[in-house]
């Protein structure tokens, strides 16, 4: 998987230099260059996958350019490259999201996919069901047009963004409120009878550079198919503690969150006891967060290849809607 990121990263750095499109030979001579042996046709490959994914586009026979969510990506692949990046940019968003929840107000953080309205207007059904089984962070969602920007993407033509609330806005909440959260690891969560049975699959947040749901829905990894359809499959979730002292609190909040249309908490575990057989610290307890990215997974089940990122920006709670009119929205696009 790092390899076929690698690469294609080495593709866009090529197109970024180009005042104009190049053809897949060209960039296969400047990859050379540059130490790298690509062949043709694994160079037409992956361009096709970065089209898809809105990273680049074609000009005809002129050949490629890249887009400006190709850049954005550039731009976001060379800090991950620094050690303890993702916990630094989950401490970053919570410090910077400012949502007031007995006003209802302020922004959350938010993820943002890049999709062909056509294809994703063909899975609507299956990604609202994604919400509907209590499979996606709660129940909102937005859509930007071509040309809106989510912090360093821009939408570009021919794409939408598709926008779900990041679960690490569950964290911002809590911390607002006297309740420390802390993230450790994302995985693929294993159901039965459409409940949470087991994580199969692990990434610790404090080792990685890479949000774990990413990895694992570009990886083919995940089965939300069989979860709407028969409560089984495996989905992106992630494994967090609180305080032990503050787990009616977390009830309570997590209550009123629910009603506001952000809960994400699958399960709550006891103070110091192991939760679905992961160990808890002594004092403290164990909580199931659903993922945030898990409705656009159904796309890339698919077979469509997108371009997602978590903790992609910020974007105010007034601008989310209730996914049931997802289908009716997404027309204005099509």
């Amino acid at each position: 998987m790092q390899k076929k990121i690698d690469k294609k990263i080495a593709i866009l750095n090529v197109l970024k230099e180009q005042t104009h499109p190049i053809s897949s030979a060209r960039i296969s001579q400047l990859l050379l260059l540059g130490g790298l042996d690509f062949s043709d046709r694994t160079i037409r490959f992956y361009l096709q996958e970065l089209d898809e994914a809105g990273l680049t586009v074609s000009s005809g026979r002129k050949g490629r350019r890249i887009t400006e969510a190709g850049l954005a990506e550039l731009r976001s692949s060379t800090i991950r490259e620094l050690p303890g990046y993702l916990s630094a940019k989950i401490d970053e968003m919570i410090y910077r999201m400012n949502f007031d929840l007995p006003m209802r107000s302020g922004t959350v953080v938010v993820n943002t996919s890049l999709v062909d309205p056509h294809q994703l207007a063909s899975c609507t059904e299956k990604v609202c069901r994604v919400f509907t089984n209590g499979f996606g962070m709660g129940r909102l969602m937005t859509l930007l047009g071509p040309g809106e920007t989510v912090s360093e993407i821009t939408i570009p033509k021919g794409k939408v963004g598709f926008c779900t609330v990041c679960s690490i806005t569950v964290n911002g909440i809590l911390l607002k409120h006297g309740i420390p959260m802390t993230s450790r690891f994302g995985g693929l969560l294993r159901l039965k009878d459409g409940k949470a049975f087991r994580f199969v699959e692990m990434i610790h947040y404090d080792g990685t550079s890479i949000d774990p749901l990413e990895v694992f829905i570009r990886s083919g990894m995940t089965d939300y198919h069989r979860a709407i359809e028969d409560g089984s499959g495996l989905i992106g979730a992630s494994f967090r503690e609180v305080p032990g002292e503050s787990r009616q609190r977390l009830i309570n909040l997590s209550q009123r969150l629910e009603e506001i249309g952000l809960g994400a908490i699958m399960e709550l575990g006891l103070p110091g006891q192991p939760l679905l057989e992961i160990p808890v610290s002594y004092g403290r307890v164990g909580a199931i967060v659903v993922g945030g990215l898990n409705p656009i997974a159904i796309l890339e089940e698919r077979e469509h290849r997108i371009f997602s990122r978590a903790l992609a920006g910020l974007v105010e709670y007034d601008k989310l809607f209730h996914y049931e009119e997802f289908p009716s929205r997404l027309q204005k696009y099509l």
